[in-house]
């Protein structure tokens, strides 16, 4: 998600501080991962330095100085062509887990037992999702929706996985190679 794309749209609605661009995000699109104070002055420093943003009034108060933002032409045009701009599917051609099964394989570990626990883990994941899905609204219901999708995608590839475990050892070389926890490599 493009921090910046997303306070400047937020800044349409109207001139804005930084705590209540921070607030509006975190309500919208921060439940789980909810912006640092830090993030949203860093940003909004750098849109201000880029001419998309400019300072429509300062505050004095019990602390420092409160700047409010608003966007400018160039900011919203901006929005409007990154909401234009179709996302780059994320294909995961180098995925983690496919690593390891891997590696596992390689090293004479149990690539199914490791497939096994990551379907446990998808499936706690896709119940608690589930749940927040039930109590949510519409915008949680949907963000929802998005993660669990993802995630029986997954939960089709362990499942094509485990079924090619014996192919994928033979082409990667791994057949017959034992590994640290094999006791026929202790000579058992």
């Amino acid at each position: 998600m493009s921090i910046g794309h997303t306070l400047l749209a937020l800044l349409e609605s109207g001139p804005r501080h930084g705590y209540d661009l921070k607030r509006a995000f975190d309500e919208k699109f921060g439940h789980d991962r909810p912006l640092h104070y830090g993030q949203v002055y860093s940003t909004m420093s750098r849109l201000l330095k880029n001419g998309l943003v400019a300072v429509d009034g300062v505050e004095a108060g019990g602390g420092p100085e409160r700047k409010r933002y608003a966007i400018t032409e160039a900011g919203v045009t901006d929005v409007s062509q990154w909401l234009a701009q179709p996302e780059k599917p994320e294909p995961y051609l180098q995925s983690t887990l496919y690593t390891k099964v891997v590696l596992a394989l390689l090293t004479g570990r149990s690539a199914a037992e490791l497939l096994d626990l990551q379907r446990t883990e998808h499936l706690r994941l896709m119940r608690i999702l589930t749940d927040r899905k039930r109590q949510g609204d519409l915008a949680d219901q949907l963000i929802c929706d998005h993660a669990l999708f993802h995630l029986e995608a997954d939960l089709r590839w362990l499942e094509l996985t485990s079924a090619r475990l014996s192919r994928l050892a033979s082409e990667i070389g791994a057949a017959g190679r034992p590994g640290p926890d094999d006791p026929k490599k202790a000579g058992a």
